[in-house]
């Protein structure tokens, strides 16, 4: 098996490996490896501009089975730039689709900023993924995909979270962007952040937005969430996304809540 959440042979089929599937069924994905490779195609367009925010719409489950990845540069400018990428089963059916924002950075002298720091991750203890119990007896995502270190006073249980998260790469024989990266940590933060366990209330995501003020470093990156849930069924996952030298975006997901 290889110690990625896919392999390709083509770069047009991705074939996801056990780190990549979900929770919830054990011929559905976890969202978050394949949002990376909506990125990594999108990035692929234009490498010359550097990808700040993508936001994808999670249509269907994205199937276990295996699926394509194709992308357009919907608009090209010298200074910001539009795409889209959309993922695709294999009897043609659009799973997920995505639009991006890449930017061309400007030099510019240090300029005020606001700051956060979160510690260091070799000062956070390991402990278990907040999703600790699966629907099947695969292993999956939360098992085998992913290593979580909490700071002190923090741990997987529900209600606002900080964590540390490392991932395995995402292809064979590749080295993930930073914007790659974060991806499966940031579609985390429903899981990080939620209110009640899953066995009591479902808390699914059609959607996730990332949006990246600089480039995140090193292969821990934190997730500082908090789940905003409203009676009508209707929530949203915040996350402050960050590394070891401060805050480098933002994670977004919407949320359809329902009792089990």
């Amino acid at each position: 098996m290889a110690d990625s959440f896919f392999t390709t042979k083509d770069n047009l089929w991705f074939q996801p490996t056990c780190h990549t599937r979900g929770p919830w069924h054990e011929d559905h994905c976890h969202a978050g490896p394949p949002t990376a490779l909506l990125a990594r195609a999108v990035e692929q367009l234009n490498p010359d501009q550097r990808l700040i925010r993508i936001t994808v719409n999670l249509i269907r489950p994205i199937p276990y089975k295996g699926f394509s990845v194709t992308s357009e540069l919907t608009r090209q400018g010298r200074i910001v730039s539009t795409s889209a990428a959309t993922i695709t089963d294999a009897d043609g059916k659009i799973c997920a689709s995505a639009v991006a924002l890449q930017m061309s950075p400007q030099p510019n002298q240090p300029l005020p900023s606001h700051s956060v720091d979160y510690g260091k991750h070799t000062d956070a203890k390991i402990g278990d993924f907040p999703i600790r119990k699966t629907l099947h007896d695969k292993p999956a995502f939360n098992g085998s995909g992913v290593t979580v270190k909490y700071p002190a006073n923090q741990d997987p249980e529900p209600g606002p979270t900080i964590a540390w998260m490392k991932t395995v790469a995402l292809l064979e024989n590749e080295t993930p962007s930073a914007f790659q990266r974060i991806c499966p940590l940031a579609d985390c933060g429903n899981a990080f952040s939620r209110n009640a366990e899953p066995w009591d209330f479902n808390f699914m995501n059609p959607d996730l937005t990332i949006l990246l003020h600089r480039d995140p470093i090193g292969e821990w990156l934190g997730t500082s969430a908090a789940g905003y849930w409203e009676e009508t069924g209707i929530g949203m996952a915040d996350a402050q996304l960050f590394d070891e030298h401060g805050s480098v975006g933002r994670a977004l997901q919407t949320l359809l809540i329902r009792k089990t």
